[in-house]
């Protein structure tokens, strides 16, 4: 535990966290319940760390705790050195909750467009991964529904656009695959290991180990808030008890050889023989990849495309100089290719109308033809017309 004590900026952690307690107090300020009791974790940068454990282990309140929405009780808790309710930390971060909270009357490009404003995106960036981001998690062909009418795995779809709105650094995911059919749960495992070889760093809490398995670097698991064990998945994981040797398909004259080998050798038989079996989910996505093949049609949400170009290329609206003049270039190619290829329109008649009105003005000015005189091209045609009639006046008295 050495490490613990090494300045931060040497060793550049997301996440430090050191006997960090959360305690909840009834009315009278007795202690009601210790949710989280002196736990120890770091997470390092462009890793993928799990956070697991049962209901009520803590795991909630430490992501809380992580975002700022709930204040340490003791302990140390820093987030990329400061803070976790340091406004400037919180733009380094995208948050999906364990419950999708969206205006149900709002479609999805609306819902985007909105969280893409809180952060302060432009209106061009805005539109742009709106419609990166609908097709990357497969919403493209339901886009202009109400969230309202949106089942529980495609909220989710949607949620998890939501949270990368702003490209965030660091990404926490409270169960990102619940409610996801197998399709789901498989392209959110694929984004995530993804995102994780692009440099994001991603704290995954989820009761469903298996995902957690598969593209965890480092986990630690909670009971009652305090961990159990952490490290990697390898490290505990592994099963030392035990040797597994895997060949072609044997005779069983060949087993047989091989057992009395080992009784000779080793004074062990073989506990038990049997054929490898293929798992539930590479079948299921044989039987997709096979309905897709021969063209069957679904109403539900696609099974997405590639991973977003902003997300991919690492852009970040707070970046260097040279990024900036790079996206001013390629903005007008990719504003064509959107209009030329993009299936959905991203804008809704309010924003058009909000658009068409901030434009109007300057619309005006191009148009209106220019003043012959008077200051600041003012209409000069009412002066005329009563000099015009004082002169005709002046002449009929003469």
């Amino acid at each position: 535990m050495e490490h613990l004590h090494t300045p931060k900026s040497e060793r550049g952690l997301v996440v430090e966290a050191i006997g960090l307690s959360k305690v909840f107090n009834d009315f009278w300020l007795r202690a009601k319940a210790r949710a989280v009791d002196g736990i120890d974790f770091e997470i390092r940068p462009n890793e993928i760390f799990g956070l697991l454990g049962p209901n009520g282990s803590g795991k909630s309140t430490t992501i809380k705790m992580l975002l700022g929405l709930l204040r340490k009780s003791k302990g140390k808790l820093a987030v990329y050195g400061r803070d976790p309710g340091d406004v400037a930390v919180k733009r380094r971060i995208g948050y999906l909750p364990e419950e999708s909270y969206m205006y149900r009357f709002l479609d999805a490009a609306e819902t985007l467009d909105y969280y893409g404003k809180l952060f302060g995106i432009d209106h061009r960036t805005r539109r742009r991964r709106v419609s990166e981001l609908l097709d990357m998690v497969g919403l493209s062909q339901v886009v202009h529904r109400s969230v309202g009418e949106y089942s529980k795995g495609m909220a989710r779809r949607l949620g998890l656009a939501q949270a990368l709105i702003n490209d965030p650094d660091f990404l926490i995911l409270d169960e990102p695959t619940s409610g996801l059919d197998p399709i789901g749960t498989k392209q959110v495992k694929d984004l995530l290991l993804e995102l994780g070889r692009r440099g994001k760093t991603i704290l995954l809490s989820s009761h469903l180990l298996a995902d957690v398995e598969s593209v965890c670097d480092r986990m630690v698991i909670l009971y009652g808030g305090r961990i159990r064990a952490q490290g990697t998945g390898e490290s505990l994981l592994a099963d030392t008890d035990h040797t597994l040797i895997r060949t072609p398909r044997l005779r069983s004259e060949t087993i047989a050889r091989i057992d009395t080998l080992l009784h000779e050798a080793e004074g062990v038989s073989i506990q038990s023989v049997s054929a490898p079996r293929q798992r539930l989910e590479e079948l299921f996505m044989q039987i997709v990849e096979q309905a897709r093949k021969e063209q069957v049609t679904t109403s539900g949400a696609l099974h997405g495309g590639a991973t977003a170009a902003f997300l991919a290329r690492g852009d970040s609206d707070g970046g260097s100089l040279i990024s900036e003049l790079e996206r001013s270039v390629d903005a007008p190619r990719i504003a064509e290719t959107t209009v030329a290829s993009a299936p959905l329109p991203v804008s809704t008649p309010v924003l058009d109308e909000l658009t068409s009105a901030h434009d109007a003005p300057a619309a005006r000015k191009v148009n209106e033809p220019k003043a012959a005189s008077g200051p600041k091209g003012a209409d000069s045609s009412f002066i005329d017309n009563l000099m015009t009639d004082l002169d005709g006046k002046r002449g009929g008295q003469e």
